[in-house]
């Protein structure tokens, strides 16, 4: 299969391909999950395009999360130099960055959007607290919303204004998701001194992030409830992607909601420990999607 896929994807070339392998192997790796999702439920001539664009996030956010900020913010003019010469054609020494360049030659999109998450990053690497809620819809449009939209965008409709909505969709579920992954990483993030619930909510509240109590749970159920409003109207992204696609958008929804109710269960115990959806709970969704997605195939074949 993945052969077929390299096939399909443009990827020809003997050392191309063996560096779209590597990638391959390494988001298996680190994304596991997502991996899987994409493998069971996307096209087959997608998934080397979606292994580059996440292969390409994860290094890049490797290179510019450690050390101290001045450490960090070197390595990305260092990183984005690295990445902009690849993607104008002058080739690259990097195996992610010679698959990044190839996909963004067959899908143009990418290549926009790998340019505004590199812009994007400087302010990943650069802030410290949140202060509201304001600050943090401008550090998901600035940065999540562009990491996101490397992988999204080769799912876009075409036409202009579904590709409006499509893009306003992903808007409205990176930001639950973002909004959840700050929740889920609390106490990492705290003792981190970079806590990203907004301060304001912090404040109005009286929580102490440190530690479990009534306050922190209130916190907690504002936040997943903003996060809640967010999914619900990332839901009609169904509405919009090509029928083929419906598996995988459903899929990748249905796993935020479990992220989310797993949030809502730990509480003020985020304090002290992370969450996460049960791995039996997430596996059925993935089971259900492939098998919508074998019937939606099958259907196909017979209308043909």
């Amino acid at each position: 299969m993945w052969k077929r896929a390299l096939d399909r994807a443009g990827a020809g070339e003997r050392r191309l391909r063996r560096d779209y392998t590597e990638q391959r192997r390494a988001v298996r790796r680190f994304a596991a999950a997502e991996y899987a999702a994409a493998r069971l439920l996307l096209p087959a001539d997608l998934l080397p395009h979606v292994v580059a664009a996440v292969a390409f996030m994860h290094d890049t956010d490797d290179r510019v999360d450690r050390g101290t900020p001045d450490e960090r913010a070197a390595a990305l003019t260092e990183w984005d130099a690295l990445v902009r010469k690849a993607l104008a054609g002058d080739g690259s020494e990097l195996p992610v960055l010679r698959c990044l360049a190839h996909t963004a030659e067959r899908h143009p999109d990418v290549r926009a959007h790998g340019e505004e998450f590199l812009r994007g990053c400087a302010r990943e690497v650069a802030w410290r607290t949140l202060a509201d809620d304001e600050e943090l819809d401008r550090y998901v449009r600035e940065y999540s919303l562009p990491a996101l939209m490397l992988t999204a965008c080769l799912l876009a409709p075409g036409e202009p204004s579904a590709r409006a909505e499509f893009t306003d969709g992903c808007h409205r579920l990176i930001r639950a998701m973002q909004r959840v992954d700050f929740l889920e990483d609390l106490a990492e993030d705290v003792r981190a001194g970079r806590p990203g619930v907004p301060a304001d909510a912090v404040a109005r509240h009286g929580a102490d992030l440190t530690r479990p109590g009534p306050a922190l749970g209130a916190l907690v159920e504002e936040q997943t409830d903003r996060a809640a409003a967010d999914l619900a109207s990332a839901a009609r992204l169904a509405d919009v992607v090509a029928p083929s696609y419906l598996p995988f958008v459903r899929a990748l929804i249905g796993v935020q909601r479990l992220r989310l109710d797993a949030v809502r269960r730990a509480g003020a115990s985020l304090a002290t420990r992370g969450s996460g959806p049960r791995p039996s709970a997430a596996v059925l969704l993935l089971l259900r999607e492939t098998a919508a997605r074998r019937r939606g195939r099958g259907r196909a074949r017979r209308g043909a």
